[in-house]
Parts: structure tokens; C-alpha cells; sequence
């Protein structure tokens, strides 16, 4: 027993104890947390945390949460496909250990998304057993830009945060400016639909459904209450009759075209069915995070056509190039691009 205490004390010193200088740093739960000088090693929480990491910088990511596919890694930088996954420490399905978060060394975690005490919580509980600085970041998407200079100044890359916010913020000033202009009458009404049935989507004020607000259509699962993912039945989908339908899923946007039970709603019977670009992270949602920024301009294009008159497919490459590094083929963007807009039966 001794022995493993002594284990246990001598990992809390290596994992936060050799830090010569620290500086403190209040986090979005309001707690205030010792973080390392310099910050060399990023372990993230969730999702969220990894796509804004390694957008950030790239060097810095300890591994992912979930390994990559093998869709997904071409569209990734060479040098971090390969990390290894260690598992996610907070959300559905919370997978990571201690022993795996030690094993990774980082000087800190971080985790982006909805802030609430079950997070704090699960915060302070790590950060005690493993004596690593674990911060909580806002992840709203309203305040992608703040998240960016935030987290960028926390871990030594400001410059490169500086340049990600500024585009963050002209997105977002661009869409704001525009929006005013188009008349409610004119916003579509949306359902987005989770997995291969399509019937888990999100409530009003869900942070899943977020960028659906942000870009001015209605969520018309909103009717269901408010509150963050949850099931609902086709009953209740046909009576919203959305006039656009968003499939996280192939096998759900290929469904709901083909299926006779769906055929009533007016998103069906007008071909208004599209399933949301998800490579190496989704557009729309999955996970929730800055990667919704190119979804924004997707979003724009799909719903007020006539409005926003900029090159999609310039937009695509220019976003991809600025956040990953990476510099899209034609084919790689034509991928992308296919299931991204309105096929008609």
C-alpha cells in the first residue's frame, strides 16, 4: 500500500510538480487554475478540444481521442494521423483513464464545449489525481473568436490564434450583415437528423444545433422543448414538415429519399434532402466545435442561394488550407463538396 502511495505521489510531482514557473488562469467555470510557463504538450478532453488544438497548433496535440479513419486522415496533416488515441475524458461515453492521461505527459488538459458543475467537477476530480492543470473553455459558437485568441495566448501560439480569430471573426460579421437583410418569411426550416434512422437530433438550445441558429433557419425539433440531444419519432417529424432535412448519416439522407413514410414531408417531396459534410470533422456538428466555420459558409450557400454569391468551392479549399494545413486535391474537395448540396430524386 505504501509502495503504491509513494508511485502515486511521485507521478503528481512528474505530471505538475516540475514546472519551475507557473501563472494562474481563471477558466470559463470561473476556477482558477496554475498553468505551466510554457506549454509544450496539449492532452484535450473531447472532441472540440482536439479540432481546436490541433487547428491551433498541430505540435502541440499529445494524440486524439479517437483515432482517426482512414477517410478522415488524408485529410489531416501527415504528422498527426498516426497519434495515438487515448480515449475522451468527458461526454457520452467518456472512455479515458488516469493511467492513460499520465502515460501521455501533458502539460495540460483542456476541454472546449458547454461549461456547467458536472464539467467543473470532472475537472477538479482529474486535476487532483493526476496534479495536471485542466482548464474548461466556453465553446459557444458565437464566441469562436474569443475561444481562439483565449486558447492560442494560453498555449504559446498567439500569432497563429490572431490569424484563425480574424478569420472567425469576418465569417461571422459577413453572415450577421447579411442576415439582417433576409426577412424571416425566407429562413428555412430545418430538421437535422443523428444516425442511420435519422431520429435523434437536438432540442432548442442545443449546443449540436448551433451553427442551425446562427445561420437564421429554424430548428423545427425546437417545438419538443429545450434541452441537448435527444430521440423523437417520425410522427413528430412529418407534423414539423421541415422544408430542408440535414443527415448526419448516409445511410439516413439515402433513407429518408427512398422511403415511402417520408414522403410527405415538403423536404422530400422538393429533393431539400443533404447530407452534412464530415470530413476530417463535420460541418454542422461532430463534433461542435470551430470546425463549424466552414459549415457557416456551406450554410449560407444552401439556404439563401441567391444571397451569398461567393465561390463555395474556393471558400472550402481557402478554410481548409487556413485551419489544417492541409491543401485540398480537386478530387478531395469534390468528395466534400458532392454530398453538400440539394439532390433531387
Amino acid at each position: 500500500m505504501l509502495k503504491t502511495i509513494w508511485a502515486f505521489t511521485v507521478l503528481l510531482v512528474v505530471g505538475f510538480g516540475a514546472t519551475a514557473e507557473a501563472r494562474p488562469f481563471t477558466d470559463a467555470a470561473g476556477r482558477t487554475v496554475e498553468i505551466p510557463d510554457k506549454v509544450q504538450r496539449v492532452l484535450t478532453a473531447g472532441p472540440p478540444a482536439s479540432v481546436l488544438i490541433y487547428s491551433l497548433a498541430p505540435e502541440k496535440l499529445v494524440g486524439w481521442v479517437r483515432e482517426p479513419s482512414a477517410a478522415e486522415k488524408p485529410y489531416l496533416l501527415p504528422a498527426v494521423r498516426d497519434l495515438p488515441a487515448y480515449g475522451r475524458l468527458t461526454g457520452k461515453g467518456g472512455t479515458a483513464n488516469i493511467e492513460a492521461v499520465l502515460a501521455a505527459k501533458p502539460d495540460l488538459i483542456i476541454d472546449v464545449g458547454t461549461v456547467d458543475a458536472t464539467y467543473a467537477s470532472l475537472a477538479d476530480k482529474v486535476q487532483q489525481q493526476t496534479g495536471i492543470p485542466y482548464v474548461l473553455i466556453d465553446g459557444s459558437f458565437a464566441k469562436t473568436p474569443e475561444t481562439l485568441k483565449q486558447v492560442g495566448e494560453l498555449i504559446g501560439a498567439s500569432a497563429r490564434a490572431g490569424e484563425l480569430a480574424a478569420y472567425a471573426e469576418t465569417t461571422l460579421k459577413e453572415l450577421n450583415e447579411k442576415l439582417a437583410t433576409i426577412p424571416e418569411d425566407r429562413r428555412p426550416r430545418v430538421y437535422y437528423g443523428r444516425g442511420a434512422e435519422g431520429l435523434e437530433t437536438g432540442l432548442a438550445g442545443s449546443i449540436n444545433l448551433e451553427i442551425l441558429g446562427a445561420a437564421g433557419a429554424v430548428n423545427v425539433a425546437a417545438a419538443a422543448g429545450k434541452g441537448g440531444l435527444t430521440n423523437v419519432s417520425l410522427e413528430q417529424v412529418l407534423q414539423w414538415d421541415p422544408s430542408i432535412i440535414l443527415a448526419a448519416d448516409a445511410k439516413f439522407a439515402e433513407k429518408v429519399r427512398t422511403d415511402p413514410l417520408w414522403s410527405g414531408v415538403t423536404a422530400v417531396k422538393e429533393g431539400r434532402v443533404v447530407q452534412t459534410p464530415s470530413l476530417p470533422f463535420g460541418w454542422f456538428d461532430s463534433p461542435p466545435g470551430i470546425n463549424r466555420l466552414v459549415g457557416i459558409r456551406w450554410l449560407e450557400h444552401l439556404f439563401y442561394p441567391a444571397d451569398f454569391k461567393g465561390d463555395l468551392s474556393t471558400e472550402v479549399h481557402d478554410f481548409y488550407k487556413l485551419f489544417y494545413q492541409v491543401d485540398l486535391t480537386d478530387e478531395q474537395l469534390d468528395a466534400l463538396l458532392r454530398t453538400a448540396t440539394v439532390k433531387t430524386q
